[in-house]
Formats: C-alpha cells, sequence, structure tokens
C-alpha cells in the first residue's frame, strides 16, 4: 500500500483549514474515479447521481480520519465502493447478479486526422467491449474498472474491495477470460478486431 503522497496531504490541509476551492479541486480531480465505481455498481441513472453526491458528502465528513496510509484515491474509491453496497443493500438489489447496466457513456471523439470510418469503427468496438464488461458480475466488472481504466494496483483494489489480493488477482483473471469469451462468441475474433 503507498501513502499519501505530499500534494495531497497539502490539499487536504487546506480542505480541513476551510478552503472551499480545495475541496472543490478534489472533487474534480476523483469525478471520474467515482463515477467509474457507481456507474459499475447501480443500474439506476437517479441513484448513481446520489449516490454520487453521497460519495463525496462522506469524503468531506471523514477527511479528518483519512490516515494517509494509502493513496487518497484509494480512500474515495474505497468510500465510492462501499456507498454502492450500502445503497444496493438498502434497495435489496443483488450484488452477485450480472445485470446489464444501461448508463450514457462518455464520449469518445478521437483526436484530429481519423479517417471518419475509422473512428466509427473504434466507437463501434468499444461500446461493444464496454456492453459486455458491464454484464459481467459486479466484482469482475468492478476489479477491471479499477486495474484498467484507473490504474490501480492488486493492493489498492483489494484494498477498496475488501478482499485479499489473490482473490483481485483471481476476479481479474475470470474476468478477463469470460470477457474475451464473451466477445469471442458474440462478435467473432475477425469481426471484433477487424
Amino acid at each position: 500500500m503507498s501513502a499519501c503522497p505530499p500534494e495531497s496531504k497539502a490539499l487536504i490541509d487546506r480542505i480541513l483549514g476551510g478552503d472551499r476551492k480545495a475541496f472543490k479541486t478534489l472533487v474534480e480531480d476523483h469525478q471520474r474515479l467515482v463515477s467509474h465505481v457507481v456507474f459499475r455498481m447501480i443500474a439506476n441513472r437517479q441513484d448513481r447521481e446520489d449516490v454520487c453526491q453521497d460519495v463525496f458528502m462522506k469524503v468531506y465528513r471523514n477527511l479528518g480520519r483519512f490516515r494517509h496510509e494509502s493513496r487518497l484515491s484509494t480512500w474515495i474509491a474505497r468510500i465510492a465502493h462501499n456507498a454502492c453496497l450500502t445503497h444496493l443493500e438498502a434497495k435489496r438489489i443483488p450484488v452477485a447478479d450480472e445485470d446489464i447496466l444501461d448508463y450514457e457513456r462518455p464520449d469518445t471523439t478521437g483526436p484530429e486526422g481519423i479517417a471518419p470510418d475509422r473512428l466509427f469503427e473504434s466507437r463501434d468496438l468499444a461500446e461493444r467491449i464496454q456492453t459486455e464488461i458491464d454484464s459481467l458480475p459486479l466484482n469482475f466488472r468492478t476489479a477491471l474498472t479499477l486495474f484498467h481504466l484507473d490504474n490501480m494496483n492488486y493492493a489498492e483494489i483489494a484494498d477498496i474491495m475488501k478482499m485479499p489480493e489473490n482473490t483481485i488477482k483471481s476476479h481479474l483473471f475470470r474476468g478477463r477470460r469470460m470477457l474475451k469469451e464473451r466477445l469471442s462468441a458474440r462478435y467473432g475474433v475477425e469481426d471484433l478486431w477487424r
């Protein structure tokens, strides 16, 4: 587990000192991470917005208890993960299901100079992959998202999901294998990677 970097400590100190702009910076810096976690776990759009707001309220209220033993992003992701589990439990939504989430995906416009047909193919491939990731069991899609989209290591993901590192490694391995099998079965390797 890596310790909190000095710039995060300085930001936290400013927030605890009452600097509202510093908290706004914290929210902007971690909004994508929180969205990744929440959007993978919560299906309903309104509920997602509520849970995201709840996460940042909990971050603000508990920031004084942050012990600087991990990165701030790991701590915030753990709060987001726990808030989602609490929400799912309160709504009595099964946590280990294989539901398909239907949410608005971020704009994936490519860099200038890409031919429109190649850009469309790239977007189509990304949407196909995203749909299949969203259909994976909750723990698999959460681990894959934190590892591949948020660049977290095994220890950080284990800390967030409150599971042993070997379980996280297993979730990543099984999630990737399941994703590959589903993509191959649904689209065929030639179709997908043309």
